[in-house]
């Protein structure tokens, strides 16, 4: 992910919080995700009371810091990776898709393969350890880069709560407030993540390997939704040394 620059408090009171996602990002066709409130159909909703997972992606390059292990770097004194776990601290599984040593217990490891294969076939490789449809399947899971270390319980929430309440999406995620869709910093509904993957996949012979996520989010109907708390934004994420510094600026 490329860094965004968190706004003032000011900016993130007032932005608003329920931008559909323009069609050049959020879908290839017509499907656009219609006002939360007024759309119904017969999906589950994954409200905040509803059991969700959460897959962690943690297999980036970290080519701006020297190729170092990125998630594992501290932020105020706890690694990135252990933040972004905290704040889905009740999800059910946590699946972490990169080279990660001393997961908490309970908490996942997998890798796309070949590693380094990028966002989509990570989170192609982390959607795998979930349970079919059927079996227990969660009915959200919440898609999340591995260096958010603002990241937080509340602003995982707001998301859920979001896409509980926008029943014809297949996502929601945040919007930074240049109008920027933060796609590894949402909550999705796990069966059409799943077609969305195999029709990628199938459109590329079997091969997920540097597949964007705009590639993959065009297949899908997305909502956006501005930050609502009082906090720095939660999609800040850390690409640089300096990026880290703010962040720890952020949290003191």
């Amino acid at each position: 992910m490329t860094a965004t620059r968190p706004p003032t408090a000011a900016e993130s009171r007032a932005a608003s919080d329920s931008r559909a996602a323009p069609d050049s990002r959020a879908a290839s066709d017509s499907r656009a995700a219609p006002d939360s409130r007024a759309a119904s159909d017969s999906r589950a909703a994954p409200g905040s009371h509803a059991g969700f997972a959460a897959v962690v992606l943690a297999g980036g390059a970290a080519r701006r810091m020297g190729g170092t292990d990125k998630p594992a770097l501290p932020v105020a004194g706890r690694s990135m990776l252990e933040r972004v776990l905290a704040a889905v601290a009740d999800a059910d599984p946590r699946i972490v898709v990169g080279a990660a040593a001393g997961l908490p217990a309970g908490v996942r490891a997998t890798r796309e393969q070949p590693p380094g294969g990028g966002p989509v076939a990570a989170l192609a490789a982390g959607l795998a350890q979930l349970p079919a449809v059927g079996t227990g399947s969660p009915l959200a899971v919440a898609l999340l880069a591995a260096d958010l270390p603002l990241l937080t319980s509340d602003a995982v929430r707001q998301l859920r709560t979001a896409l509980s309440r926008a029943s014809r999406a297949d996502g929601v995620v945040f919007v930074d407030e240049s109008g920027r869709a933060q796609f590894l910093c949402g909550v999705w509904r796990p069966p059409p993540l799943r077609a969305a993957l195999a029709r990628l996949a199938a459109g590329r012979n079997g091969v997920l390997t540097g597949t964007s996520m705009r590639a993959l989010v065009a297949e899908l109907a997305v909502t956006e939704v501005s930050w609502r708390g009082t906090g720095p934004p939660p999609w800040f994420d850390c690409d640089t040394e300096d990026d880290v510094r703010r962040a720890e600026e952020w949290i003191r």
